[in-house]
């Protein structure tokens, strides 16, 4: 028997159900004969046990857990664990999981080779139910390490073809901050990102400068290089990437942060320099913090404690199944602006007045 053909013409994982019907026995007897064949005929059990061979079936760990009665245990695989944006998402997986008795396993990750051997890990450990994975794209490998643990496992913050995951369109998100700004009357736009880290993969803050760029060529409005600025993501960092976009003979008249610690610099920039804000300097974030709303900070929330209890329902329900992955469980949370007081017209139009309202530009469904 051939392993089944999923939607994509590849070849998943062979199941317990698989193993049981190529047997000709019941997915209980399957089971007994992987925890030592108690209460099973010799006939039976080398009949299972061919079918095991036959198929290359391993079982999941999941299914392994559960059937030692082996207590329930989650594990989430994280990067940069210091990142704010890391830990409101986690705390609405732990308001969840918690809320149902699960025991979480935290693995951090913060280099390549740390991530190699994380994933391998959570892979191959029998008391895990289900697995989370926040932020980080899996590579050819880790798929396939998944799918033959057949693992339960959800994606957060990306949205890998063929597993679950829930996220947000952050090209849209770029687009709602930069049309904020230019509302206000805004043409002399900078941006402030992150520098790509090959070995994650990550994509957001590429994404938003993607939807910031749309927004300005929509608007006809040229982009000058020299104020698109990629820094770490660290507040001190966007501060001095921000004080060389502005020290030029030109300067912008309104930058937008691709993330609320990043916007937090661009803050101590403008201080440094002596720049009012928003009277010379409009300054735009992402994410909404819990500080965002403290500094007055006009930003783009997305649903970050909840987008984690959205991943957690969302493995709760794979878990109910065999772990297969599937094409459909993909969930895109909504964005809305949150204009405060770092917005405002440019120094020429210091009596405009912007279109947009509070709330009024949400984006994303669910699918």
């Amino acid at each position: 028997m051939e392993p089944v053909p999923t939607s994509h013409g590849a070849r998943r994982a062979n199941t317990i159900r698989d193993v049981a019907r190529h047997a000709g026995v019941g997915v209980g007897t399957v089971s007994r004969v992987l925890n030592g064949g108690e209460r099973v005929s010799a006939e039976t059990l080398d009949r299972v046990q061919a079918a095991i061979r036959e198929l290359g079936y391993r079982p999941s760990a999941a299914a392994r857990a559960l059937s030692r009665g082996v207590a329930s245990a989650i594990g989430v695989t994280a990067p940069h664990l210091t990142s704010p944006s890391v830990v409101a998402r986690l705390r609405g997986v732990v308001d969840t999981l918690g809320n149902n008795s699960y025991d979480i396993g935290l693995a951090t990750v913060e280099t390549a080779s740390q991530r190699e051997r994380r994933m391998k890990q959570v892979c191959q450990r029998d008391h895990l139910n289900g697995l989370i994975v926040i932020s980080l794209h899996p590579t050819a490998e880790e798929r396939r390490q998944l799918i033959e643990a057949e693992l339960p496992v959800v994606f957060l913050d990306v949205a890998p073809e063929g597993f679950p995951s829930v996220d947000i369109d952050n090209t849209a998100g770029g687009r709602i901050a930069t049309e904020h700004l230019l509302e206000f009357g805004h043409t002399a736009l900078g941006f402030i990102g992150d520098l790509p880290e090959p070995e994650f993969e990550f994509t957001s803050s590429a994404r938003r400068l993607t939807g910031f760029l749309d927004a300005c060529a929509a608007a006809g409005i040229g982009q000058n290089l020299d104020w698109i600025v990629r820094v770490a993501h660290a507040r001190e960092a966007a501060a001095v990437g921000a004080e060389t976009m502005l020290r030029g003979a030109k300067r912008p008249t309104a930058i937008f942060a691709a993330s609320d610690t990043q916007a937090l610099g661009v803050l101590d920039a403008a201080r440094r320099l002596g720049l009012s804000v928003p009277g010379d300097l409009s300054v735009m974030g992402f994410d909404d913090l819990e500080f965002a709303e403290l500094v007055g900070l006009s930003t783009v929330h997305q649903p970050l404690v909840e987008s984690g209890r959205c991943a957690a329902d969302l493995l709760l329900s794979r878990m109910s199944g065999d772990g297969t992955p599937q094409d459909d469980d993909h969930v895109v949370l909504p964005l809305h602006l949150e204009p405060r007081g770092t917005t405002g017209p440019p120094p020429a139009r210091s009596t405009h007045t912007p279109a947009g309202k509070r709330g009024d530009r949400p984006t994303g469904h669910h699918e």
